[in-house]
């Protein structure tokens, strides 16, 4: 195909007194109100305890902009949020493959997977990139957009992803670098500081064994 006859319907026309060129806006553009109310989804979502950072802090109403988000935050709007947020803002024919990529991505992420549901899951993943090439930009298509075509495989050869998952072990690192208070001596910071939360722990338990420690208490 001649480079001229791709995503045509975005070249630059020239306007009416054939003074200027314009350039129309793509199928995935948002008006500002649009982008007020995608915003505001994820601003007023209620999530229960620990399942998920506090979205609302990543969400910028004034620009209208969602930034400052960890990799584990991405996770869950890509699986949760984001069906929801694209249902009313976005045209049918873009919000129907997002929707189906969050599905499926729920699909590859559940405890117990039929392997003679992945080879369905797959063709699915291809039909989806297909509806993305028809939609977005050349730029779009990085290799983590490729890397959903393995995900189906990886799951076949190593089990579900979620045994295999680095968050748990990313907000316990966390944690623990919580504890440094000189910086020029970490680990013994670390040490310290865990030796004294489990100590806590364990006076407050044997002192009181129906209480519940503070460490564990909801907020």
């Amino acid at each position: 195909m001649d480079d001229e006859e791709i995503t045509k319907v975005l070249h630059p026309v020239k306007s009416s007194d054939g003074q200027y060129l314009e350039i129309r806006a793509v199928i995935f553009d948002m008006t500002n109100k649009e982008k007020e109310i995608f915003c505001s989804v994820l601003e007023k979502a209620k999530l229960p305890y620990r399942c998920a950072a506090n979205i609302s802090r990543y969400v910028h109403m004034k620009e209208r902009t969602i930034w400052g988000y960890k990799s584990h935050d991405a996770h869950f709007l890509l699986h949760y949020l984001l069906q929801f947020a694209v249902k009313k803002t976005l045209k049918p024919e873009v919000a129907v493959p997002l929707i189906r990529l969050s599905v499926l991505l729920r699909s590859l992420w559940s405890k117990v997977i039929d392997l003679a549901e992945l080879n369905r899951l797959e063709k699915e993943i291809v039909e989806i990139i297909c509806h993305f090439e028809m939609i977005f930009l050349t730029a779009f298509f990085d290799i983590m957009i490729h890397f959903l075509v393995h995900l189906c495989k990886e799951i076949e050869l190593g089990g579900p992803a979620h045994l295999r998952c680095m968050w748990p072990i990313e907000r316990y690192l966390c944690k623990l670098k919580s504890y440094v208070r000189n910086n020029s001596k970490p680990e013994g910071s670390i040490a310290e500081g865990y030796l004294a939360e489990e100590c806590l722990t364990f006076c407050s338990r044997f002192l009181n064994s129906d209480a519940v420690p503070k460490f564990e208490r909801c907020p």
